[in-house]
């Protein structure tokens, strides 16, 4: 049991605790740094009267293995709401020690199912995942998968069907949003010879492909109800009929599916058919998104780059990431990590190419309130204070080229629209000098980079600190 014990002495009231059959004591931070360096630990329980543990010494311990557990040892019985968010969890000393060894089990068998079904991470919904995983897979039960996109769903898919009685038979997946109706039609249930212009052959369909198996339907919410209807059908009786063919056959496929919409909507939209999100949805299995579970980053980074031997990071670099709110989730740190395998195939990633990408990553999508360490109520704030510049902008422009066709007798009848509109034109310079102000003091006076920031040139930041009088 690769376990280690982080003590001053002996954990208060655990004198009766035999730590040595459980795994090594050691007494300075130092050693744990050694220690995790020269092999795998899974586990460091750290004593609660330790006060030298923080943030930078667990980053720092888990730089070999971003999946080392470092849970807090306590004496009281109860969670601690103020517990600092590097701690995994805490382990109360008075469950004694057959009961603080059955704890350590279970922490030790969540780690392994998530290793088991390829999925890193060390957070909270991430194990409860896994456990839900493990007590569903091996049934038939049909399983809806929610999250976002690129938060890992198929991944998902795969575990349900890998630890499953189906395992050894195939795993089919499709995304139904992809592909348009018709097209749909013909790759899930095939098409006969003839049955529609360019069908000049006989075509088995992916339920015939996965037979035995499992079949994976992504993006389930972009079906259209007719093709809802025949969904319906094969999950109630198994029996579907290839396009232009009057023969129904019979389907042994276990039915997963994903979304990353609400159906619940879906349904109040008259866009999702209720008895097919109640026949596809017995069980749910909810995939939270990377903004949810920020401890998992530095785990994900060492996983993605575990054949870069030659490439590593800096602490800043790692903080800079943290504060991301990654709207792309875990596929788009894929991709950063993909970029910097490229362009520095071996050197040390810092703060300054975490800042590039993340520049990159606001230019290509400004609809998107990026964080830049904000809480989620400024990163909101600001995305309203830069819609309503940006249509006070048209509506200016568009009021402009109004009354320039207008005829002159009815220019002086303007006056009042004109001076209201001037008066709206004011709240909204208020606003984007608020927000000129807001980002100045985030770059700490740098105008370069507050224009970046802004997504406005450098000399139109200059001719706006001048009209409001900004230093």
């Amino acid at each position: 049991m690769n376990l280690i014990l982080l003590s001053k002495s002996s954990p208060a009231g655990s004198a009766d605790l035999d730590w040595g059959s459980l795994g090594m004591v050691i007494h300075e931070v130092s050693e744990a740094y050694q220690v995790a360096k020269e092999r795998l630990v899974d586990l460091i329980l750290v004593d609660e009267h330790r006060h030298d543990v923080n943030m930078k010494v667990a980053t720092r311990i888990r730089r070999n293995n971003g999946l080392t557990d470092v849970w807090r040892l306590t004496s009281s019985p109860t969670v601690d709401s103020q517990m600092e968010d590097f701690f995994d969890g805490s382990v109360p000393l008075d469950l004694g020690h057959d009961g603080i060894k059955k704890k350590i089990k279970r922490i030790l068998h969540d780690k392994e199912t998530l290793r088991r079904y390829g999925i890193v991470g060390r957070s909270p919904a991430i194990r409860e995942l896994a456990r839900t995983i493990s007590r569903v897979a091996p049934t038939d039960v049909s399983v809806l998968v929610v999250g976002p996109s690129g938060s890992g769903k198929e991944l998902v898919a795969r575990a349900l069907h890998e630890d499953s009685g189906r395992s050894q038979q195939p795993f089919v997946a499709v995304n139904c949003g992809a592909l348009a109706e018709g097209v749909l039609e013909s790759e899930l249930f095939g098409h006969e010879k003839g049955a529609f212009t360019g069908s000049v052959g006989k075509r088995e369909g992916l339920f015939f492909k996965a037979e035995g198996g499992t079949i994976f339907l992504d993006e389930i919410g972009e079906t259209k109800p007719d093709m809802q209807v025949k969904l319906l059908r094969v999950l109630e009786d198994g029996t579907y009929y290839p396009v232009g063919s009057s023969v129904p056959r019979r389907a042994d496929v276990r039915v997963l599916a994903a979304t990353n919409r609400d159906l619940i909507e879906a349904i109040s939209e008259r866009t999702f058919r209720e008895d097919l999100y109640y026949r596809i949805s017995a069980v749910k299995l909810i995939v939270p998104s990377l903004l949810e579970r920020k401890g998992d980053i530095q785990s994900l980074l060492q996983f993605f780059w575990r054949d870069q031997t030659g490439l590593d990071y800096t602490d800043s670099a790692l903080a800079q990431l943290m504060k991301y709110d990654w709207p792309g989730n875990v596929r788009q740190l894929k991709n950063f990590v993909s970029r910097m395998a490229a362009l520095k195939p071996t050197g040390l990633v810092d703060a300054a190419d975490v800042d590039r990408f993340l520049a990159e990553q606001h230019s290509t999508s400004t609809h998107l309130p990026v964080s830049t360490g904000r809480t989620p109520d400024q990163a909101g704030q600001e995305l309203i204070y830069r819609a309503i510049l940006s249509l006070g902008n048209e509506i200016r422009h568009l009021r402009n080229l109004i009354v320039s066709h207008l005829p002159s007798e009815v220019e002086i009848a303007t006056g009042d629209v004109n001076a209201t509109a001037a008066d709206h034109g004011s709240t909204m310079e208020d606003m984007e000098k608020a927000l000129i102000e807001q980002v100045l003091e985030e770059t700490g006076g740098n105008r370069k980079e507050t224009a970046r920031k802004l997504g406005i040139g450098e000399r139109t930041l200059y001719r706006k600190l001048k009209k409001y009088d900004l230093k």
